[in-house]
């Protein structure tokens, strides 16, 4: 449970970076693929959808879409799902 906070945490702190410092052209692409293995890295498989990101040329996308949050928040919910004692607690 402590390692899904701490992803979540650094999701939401590389999604603030995302929106202010990402707004640089030509270091967005580059803060884009970096978030992207950051991603890949911290969940598998699931962490590829980081890269719809660097579909957008104009980079305006990520002003609206937090991924990289709503990726750890979907792992967390997933992580919640398998844990045998999530439906002790209801």
């Amino acid at each position: 449970m402590k390692s899904d906070v701490a992803k979540l945490v650094i999701a939401v702190i590389f999604d603030i970076l995302d929106f202010t410092i990402g707004r640089i052209p030509g270091f967005e692409l580059i803060f884009d693929i970096a978030s992207g293995v950051v991603a890949v890295g911290l969940w598998g498989w699931p962490g590829l959808f980081a890269f719809f990101e660097i579909t957008d040329p104009t980079g305006q996308i990520d002003g609206f879409v937090p991924i990289m949050t709503m990726i750890a928040l979907s792992q967390m919910g997933k992580s919640r799902k398998k844990s045998p004692g999530a439906e002790l607690a209801k």
